[in-house]
């Protein structure tokens, strides 16, 4: 499952927490640059999970990213950057039994 993180300038643990998950991060944006603001901007091509960490954006990228998200029916996950609650917020979201090893789509709760 490809990911689009939204948030931090680093990830540090994150991308090992999503690989139990059998997420792979196609695209990390940190929300700084003033561009991630815009509002009709679509997501990148084969994006399957948006990841957006709370504690590094401010308003409107979050509602930007999250309007992309509900527009083109891709899954959202929002937390705070920290391996517990990213583990926590996908666990309620993913079905975690196989993922490293499983090619089939995600079972979402």
């Amino acid at each position: 499952m490809n990911a689009l993180v939204v948030g931090a300038d680093r990830l540090g643990n994150i991308p090992d927490v999503l690989n139990d998950f059998g997420i792979h991060i196609a695209s990390h944006v940190t929300g700084r640059d003033s561009a991630h603001q815009r509002r009709a901007a679509p997501l990148p091509a084969g994006i399957e999970i948006v990841i957006l960490f709370t504690d590094f954006l401010g308003h409107n990228v979050m509602q930007r990213f999250r309007e992309a998200a509900s527009r083109e029916g891709v899954m959202l996950v929002c937390c705070r950057r920290s391996v517990c609650a990213l583990q926590e917020a996908l666990g309620r979201r993913i079905d975690r039994a196989g993922c490293r090893d499983c090619s089939a789509p995600c079972k979402r709760r």
